[in-house]
């Protein structure tokens, strides 16, 4: 201690080294200073306790305190040596303070996501869980005519024409398990006898064309379209629109019953569907201030336009642009009754002057190929008829395959009479051509891959062939392990089908959702 004030009171002149001794004598002396400050350090926490050695840290403001009150209790340290690593007072270093309020932090935020996720769990709890056997919310509502087999759905059915007025059709016989959902009716008693029309609820024009279809009097996508619209015309001259009530509303509520009415008779079609969305469309659309003579006569104008530019003008022009794809001395095989195909032969024969041969093939139970065959007789055009099992003995000579459509699905599936995707199928083994003739009012916005979802189930009666007088199956409805399966439509991929000839011109089935994107912009 006697060094240390003589070298305390030698003043600045002592303080600056001479030679090596005086520069050893202060390295030591430091040390020794170092020595005693943390020999007090350690009294001064053997005082304060063993919670002074682990103080317990508060909020952040309380450890700022802390570390301020632990830099006030400690000596200045000496610049002279490195004191990065030591603690102060408190007992933590400022990177150990850190550390613990950044996982205080961390540790407040995750309980505030727990609760988040408690909350949400919650919500989701009280929600009604769907079961497996209920559909989600994205998928569509499925249509009514392909879910026979829900009772839920049926009941519902029911209500609905209870509330219109409109009776229920009751089912025919026994079906097929894997088309159970598809309504099965029969043609042996007539309509009336099977339901009662109220006639205050259906107009008569619509009953007498319910009794057409359920009879299959009205055949053809076009002709059935073309009859509904032209009852549509009269149902629309004899409305009146009561009063307190506005035409654009009153009107499309009492279309409804007429169309549930049509659609238990037979099932829509896909190009009756879209003129019914177009008419309402239009309804919807019509102004106020128009009286209700004008508006009236405003819809029949729109409907008569309708007829002539989707069906007839379109026809017109799809016969301009398959006369291009026939050549004098083409063998072009048809199926069934497409009104367009025999329409587009007539035209190539009569005003083009072209000479080919047609090979008329048919089907059972329709046998729709007869009326091909008569009018194409009748036109001066050499047929040849035969049955669709014999299809494959007549191909090789076959040019191209000319075939009508019932509606052209938006994944490019042709929707057909039943029988054509086995043509397609066969006319593809045999490197032959496929063209499809359809309007665009056909092309549908469904999608369907199969033929077993969405179709229709015709009389299965009319399977029963008379054979001298005798009828192999006429007890088949007793026949607990017998079923007879009639089905009217197919879906043709697009990969048999070369070209699809349309109003628009020759365009491939991939751009079918071309043509409904430009439709609905358009309308």
């Amino acid at each position: 201690m006697a060094e240390r004030a003589a070298l305390g009171g030698a003043g600045p002149e002592a303080a600056t080294p001479e030679g090596p001794q005086a520069t050893e004598l202060s390295r030591e002396e430091k040390l020794q200073l170092r020595k005693e400050k943390k020999q007090q350090k350690k009294k001064k926490r053997s005082e304060k306790g063993p919670l002074a050695e682990t103080p317990e840290l508060g909020p952040p403001s309380e450890a700022g305190q802390l570390q301020v009150a632990a830099h006030l209790a400690s000596p200045p340290a000496l610049a002279d040596g490195p004191n990065n690593g030591e603690k102060p007072a408190g007992g933590k270093s400022k990177a150990e303070l850190r550390a613990e309020r950044r996982a205080k932090q961390e540790a407040e935020r995750a309980q505030k996501q727990a609760k988040k996720a408690e909350l949400s769990q919650a919500a989701t709890a009280a929600k009604p869980r769907l079961t497996p056997t209920e559909p989600p919310s994205v998928v569509k509502r499925l249509p009514e005519h392909v879910q026979m087999d829900d009772p839920a759905a049926q009941r519902k059915l029911a209500k609905k024409l209870e509330r219109q007025q409109v009776p229920l059709r009751q089912d025919y016989g026994t079906k097929v398990n894997l088309f159970s959902h598809l309504h099965q009716y029969s043609r042996k008693k007539p309509l009336t006898q099977q339901m009662s029309i109220p006639s205050t609820v259906i107009h008569p024009a619509v009953v007498r064309l319910g009794l057409q279809y359920s009879q299959g009097i009205i055949n053809g996508s076009n002709a059935r379209c073309i009859a509904l619209l032209e009852v549509f015309k009269q149902l629309i001259r004899d409305y009146s629109t009561p009063t307190s009530e506005e035409l654009s509303r009153d009107l499309v509520a009492k279309l409804k019953p007429h169309i549930s009415f049509l659609n238990q008779c037979r099932p829509l079609s896909a190009s009756m569907g879209n003129a019914i969305k177009f008419l309402k469309k239009e309804i919807a659309c019509l102004p106020d201030t128009l009286r209700e003579e004008e508006a009236k006569e405003k819809l029949q104008d729109t409907i008569d336009k309708y007829l002539r530019e989707k069906i007839l003008l379109a026809a017109e022009a799809i016969s301009r642009s398959a006369f291009e794809k026939i050549n004098d001395n083409d063998v072009i095989l048809v199926y069934g009754c497409s009104s367009l195909v025999n329409r587009t032969l007539c035209d190539a024969h009569a005003k083009k002057g072209r000479a080919f041969r047609v090979i008329v093939v048919d089907s059972r139970p329709r046998l729709e190929g007869r009326e091909t065959l008569r009018r194409l007789v009748r036109k001066g055009i050499h047929c040849t008829y035969v049955m669709i099992n014999a299809i494959s003995y007549v191909l090789p000579e076959v040019s191209k395959v000319l075939l009508g459509a019932h509606a052209l699905l938006a994944n490019g599936s042709v929707m057909s009479r039943v029988g054509t995707s086995q043509i397609a199928l066969v006319s593809k083994a045999y490197n032959v051509p496929v063209l499809v003739c359809c309007e665009t009012y056909k092309f549908c916005e469904r999608v369907q891959t199969d033929s077993f979802v969405s179709n229709e189930l015709d009389d299965p009666d009319d399977l029963i062939v008379l054979r001298k007088g005798q009828a192999q199956l006429s007890g088949w409805a007793e026949n607990k392990s017998l079923r007879l399966l009639n089905l009217v439509y197919d879906v043709t991929p697009p990969d048999l089908v070369d070209l699809v000839i349309t109003d628009l011109g020759m365009i491939p089935c991939t751009s079918v959702p071309v043509v409904l994107r430009v439709k609905n912009v358009d309308q």
